[in-house]
């Protein structure tokens, strides 16, 4: 274990105790993994060898002017604080548009502190003192106006590709990372693993960096499409959910590693929805139609 990684996991324990002062009421402070901090303490102990899962949690944090609720979404990674944080903020009060703001505010002020500076406290403080105003900004934007401007948006599919996807907690955190993100699309297990992601960039962006970190390796993103709107985005979907897409591997063993999907019923899968140009992006190879 190098001493910087140490230097990292240690200071981390250190914040994560001291928002765990700021924040002592039940619920305030809900971690992912409720057994994150033990197994990096193991670590740091040498009883544990493995490098131990990043810690990540949401903070519920009251705002008192205007009265609302703002959850805080936060990852450490391994590396932080040299390294930099993922942080989302989140409110039902805020619109879409009135959110990317909150956040891209967040992220500019975050930016400006050095590597090895602990900075969630500090993030904490900020949404209290500067979060009023996006929702007064929000409450302004609803009023009719002659004025008003339609807000674009950008709408984001990814293709992604994996050697393969077996592991049942990988299975796991990729729906729970997709419904979470409100995103759209699917997951097909096997050997290969295709992954779809859509929905509005930042969304799609934030997914595809959550489920490769830290050690996802054999895995890429072979194509993206990308759309301008105006609306909320749902009459560019192919997809009404994120789901798992289970096929049938070839000998009709099941998810085994030596045997691969049946990608004729991928195709006919892609087809379903619109979707067929992409199969010879994926494997180089050109689909035949059914009819042929």
């Amino acid at each position: 274990m190098s001493a910087s990684m140490k230097e990292c996991l240690q200071l981390q324990l250190l914040e994560m105790e001291m928002l765990f002062s700021m924040f002592p009421n039940q619920g305030e402070v809900k971690l992912e993994d409720v057994n994150a901090l033990t197994n990096i303490k193991r670590y740091l102990d040498g009883i544990r060898e493995a490098l131990p899962p990043k810690i990540e949690f949401v903070i519920t944090l009251q705002i008192e002017e205007p009265k609302v609720k703002i959850d805080l979404q936060v990852t450490m990674p391994h590396s932080y604080p040299y390294v930099a944080l993922q942080m989302f903020a989140r409110s039902p009060e805020l619109d879409r548009q009135q959110q990317l703001l909150l956040n891209k505010g967040l992220t500019s002020y975050i930016g400006t502190f050095d590597p090895g500076e602990l900075c969630v406290c500090a993030a904490i403080q900020w949404l209290q003192d500067n979060s009023a105003s996006y929702f007064l900004n929000r409450k302004l934007v609803d009023e009719p106006s002659t004025q008003a401007k339609p807000v674009k948006n950008t709408f984001l599919r990814m293709w992604i590709y994996s050697h393969h996807i077996y592991q049942q907690d990988l299975r796991k955190k990729i729906l729970e990372v997709g419904k979470r993100l409100d995103v759209t699309g699917f997951c097909m297990t096997g050997k290969p693993g295709i992954i779809c992601v859509e929905g509005f960039k930042e969304h799609c962006e934030e997914f595809w960096h959550t489920i490769r970190y830290p050690n996802w390796k054999h895995i890429s993103c072979k194509h993206a499409e990308s759309m301008e709107t105006e609306g909320d985005g749902q009459d560019l979907r192919l997809f009404h959910s994120f789901e798992e897409l289970l096929l049938e591997a070839h000998g009709d063993y099941g998810l085994r590693n030596d045997y691969h999907m049946n990608l004729g019923q991928f195709l006919e899968f892609l087809k379903k929805h619109k979707s067929e140009h992409v199969f010879q992006i994926l494997f180089g190879i050109e689909s035949k139609s059914s009819d042929s």
